[in-house]
C-alpha cells in the first residue's frame, strides 16, 4: 500500500474514491482531522449538558422537532433513529457503491461539522478496510432529508444489527462481531442523525456514473470511428476549422479524436472521389453529438466533485454555541445534473443504433445484413433488435426524477429532490448503453473486414484486431449473444479504450489533444 488519503483534509476526487473501494489506496484519519472530530464531538456534549436545544440532539426528528429529548434519552434516540429509519426495499445496491458511501461519509464527518465520535468513524473505516460491506436496498430514499433508508441500512451494521457482506458471504453483522471479537458502537448524542443524514447514495451513484460514462464516451468515439470506416464516410466534418466557429469543448475534443482515429486510413484514401456528397447525421454529426453528451459529463463530473468534499447532514455543528439548521441534505444540487446526464448517456445508445441500422442496410458497397449469404442466413439482423429496445427502454428512463416532488414527514420535508432515482436511473442508462456500443462494435468490426485488403488508420486497426480476438468474423449464423457478451466485457472493463490509447502512444498520436485536463481526468 503505497499511496495514502487523508479523510475530512485532502482533496477527494472520483478516481481516489474508486482507488480507496478497491484498496489501491488507504484512507486515513490524520491528527489534524482527529482534532478535528474530537472538537466537533466535545461541542455536542457541551450542547447536552447545557441543555441548549438543538435539532436532533436534544429535540425528535423531522415533525417531532418541537419535542424535547431527555439528557438521559440522547444516546437511545440515536438507536431509534437508525432502526425506525431502516425501511428500505428492492434488490441489495452493487457492494462497491455501499463501499463508496461508506467512504464519501466518512470524508464529510471527518471535516468535523457533524459532531461524530472519532470511534464511530474509526468503526467504519474499519468496515472499509476489512471490506466488511453492509447491504442497502435500492429504494426507499427521497434524496432530500439526507438518504435516510439507505443510510440507515449501511449503519445498522454499527449497532450490531443488519447484514453485511463477509468473506463474499451474506452475513449477519451480529455474527460478524462475534468472530471478529468486537463490539458495537456505543452512538453518542447526534451521531445517529449525522450518520443518515447527507447525500452519500446519490453520490455514490453519482461517482460510478462519472466513471463509466468517461469510458463509455471514449467507447463510443472509437466505435463510432470503427463504423464510419466500414461505411467509407468522410472526416471532412472534423476538420477542426468548421469546430473552431462554433467552439464548444465536447464537440472539439470529439471531432479530433475522429480526425486523429482517421487519419492516414488507406480505407479514407479510396472513396475521396466517390462523388458522395455528406454522411447522414449519424456519421456527420458525431462531434455534435457525442460532445454534447461530452458537456453533460464534465457537468456531472465537476458537480459530483464538490459534493466529494462537501459536508451534507443536519444541524452542522460551528461550536457549541453556534449551530445551524439548514439544508445542505437537500439532494437538488446532484439530482439536476444526474438526469442532464442521463439524457446524455441516451443519446449516445440513440446515434449508436442509428449507425448499427446503417450497416445492416446493404448501403455503400456492404452486403445486406453484412453477411454474403442472405436468405439462408438472417445475418446481424436481429442484433439491431436488441439496440433498438434498449434506446427506447433508455427513452422511457429519461423522464427526470428531479421533476416530480412528493411531500414527506408529515410536510415539514415539503420538497425534495428524488436525486436517489435519478442516480440509479442513470446507471441503468448506461448499462443498457454499454451494450448498444458492443453491438455497433460487432457491426462495425465485420463492416471492416469487408474493406478489406485496405486498412484504417493504427488506432482503428489495433482496435479491430483486438476486437478480432474475441469476435471471429460471420460468415454464417451462430449464436450471436455470446459475441455481444464478448464484446461488452472489452468494453466495460475499460481494455477496449486502453488498447486504442496504447496504439495511440505508439504511433506518436495524442487522441486528447489540448482537451485532456478537461475531459481525460476523473
Amino acid at each position: 500500500m503505497t499511496n495514502v488519503f487523508n479523510y475530512g483534509i485532502d482533496t477527494l476526487t472520483v478516481g481516489t474514491v474508486l482507488d480507496i473501494a478497491s484498496g489501491k489506496t488507504k484512507g486515513v484519519l490524520s491528527p489534524e482531522a482527529i482534532a478535528r472530530i474530537q472538537a466537533s464531538a466535545g461541542y455536542v456534549q457541551t450542547i447536552v449538558s447545557q441543555h441548549t436545544t438543538v435539532y436532533g440532539i436534544n429535540t425528535g426528528f423531522g415533525p417531532l422537532c418541537d419535542t424535547k429529548i431527555s439528557e438521559e434519552d440522547t444516546r437511545a434516540l440515536q438507536y431509534n433513529i437508525l432502526q425506525s429509519h431502516s425501511v428500505g426495499v428492492g434488490e441489495s445496491i452493487p457492494e462497491e457503491v455501499a463501499r463508496i458511501m461508506l467512504i464519501t461519509k466518512v470524508h464529510a464527518l471527518a471535516q468535523g461539522y457533524s459532531g461524530a465520535a472519532l470511534a464511530t468513524l474509526e468503526r467504519i473505516i474499519w468496515h472499509i478496510d476489512h471490506q466488511v460491506t453492509p447491504l442497502v436496498p435500492e429504494k426507499g430514499s427521497v434524496g432530500a432529508s439526507g438518504d435516510l433508508a439507505p443510510l440507515s441500512h449501511l449503519f445498522l451494521p454499527l449497532i450490531g444489527l443488519g447484514k453485511v457482506w463477509y468473506k463474499g458471504q451474506k452475513t449477519d453483522m451480529q455474527a460478524v462481531l462475534q468472530q471478529e471479537g468486537l463490539q458495537p458502537v456505543a452512538l453518542g448524542p447526534k451521531e445517529g442523525l449525522a450518520l443518515i443524514n447527507g447525500t452519500q447514495f446519490i453520490l455514490s451513484f453519482a461517482v460510478k456514473a462519472v466513471a463509466r460514462l468517461h469510458n463509455a464516451l471514449d467507447a463510443a468515439d472509437i466505435i463510432g470511428a470503427l463504423s464510419l470506416e466500414g461505411l467509407m464516410g468522410t472526416s471532412k466534418p472534423f476538420d477542426p476549422r468548421l469546430h473552431t466557429i462554433r467552439p464548444f469543448a465536447g464537440n472539439q475534443l470529439v471531432a479530433h479524436r475522429l480526425k486523429t482515429m482517421l487519419d492516414g486510413s488507406e480505407i479514407m484514401y479510396s472513396h475521396v472521389d466517390c462523388g458522395r456528397v455528406q454522411d447522414p447525421y449519424s456519421l456527420r454529426c458525431m462531434p455534435q453529438v457525442h460532445g454534447a453528451s461530452r458537456t453533460a459529463w464534465q457537468h456531472l463530473h465537476h458537480l459530483t466533485t464538490i459534493e466529494l468534499n462537501s459536508v451534507t447532514d443536519n444541524p452542522i455543528i460551528f461550536s457549541a454555541e453556534d449551530t445551524i439548521s439548514g439544508g445542505n441534505f437537500h439532494g437538488q444540487p446532484m439530482a439536476l445534473p444526474l438526469d442532464y446526464a442521463t439524457v446524455a448517456a441516451a443519446e449516445l445508445g440513440n446515434i449508436s443504433d442509428r449507425r448499427c441500422y446503417m450497416m445492416i442496410e446493404g448501403r455503400f458497397g456492404l452486403p445486406k445484413l453484412l453477411i454474403q449469404d442472405a436468405g439462408l442466413n438472417s445475418g446481424f439482423m436481429i442484433p439491431q433488435y436488441t439496440t433498438a429496445a434498449l434506446v427506447t427502454e433508455n427513452k422511457t428512463l429519461c423522464f427526470p426524477a428531479s421533476a416530480d416532488s412528493v411531500p414527506t414527514s408529515l410536510g415539514q420535508e415539503d420538497h425534495v429532490s428524488m436525486g436517489s432515482i435519478s442516480g440509479r436511473k442513470l446507471n441503468q442508462v448506461i448499462s443498457n448503453l454499454e451494450y448498444i456500443l458492443a453491438i455497433e462494435l460487432l457491426y462495425a468490426a465485420q463492416a471492416i473486414d469487408f474493406r478489406r485488403p485496405l486498412k484504417s488508420g493504427p488506432v482503428l486497426e489495433a482496435v479491430h484486431a483486438f476486437t478480432r480476438q474475441h469476435v471471429t468474423f460471420a460468415d454464417k449464423d451462430r449464436i450471436f449473444a455470446h459475441d455481444i457478451e464478448a464484446l461488452h466485457n472489452i468494453i466495460t472493463n475499460q481494455s477496449l479504450v486502453s488498447v486504442a490509447n496504447e496504439a495511440a502512444t505508439s504511433h506518436q498520436l495524442s487522441l486528447n489533444g489540448i482537451y485532456h485536463e478537461q475531459f481525460g481526468l476523473y
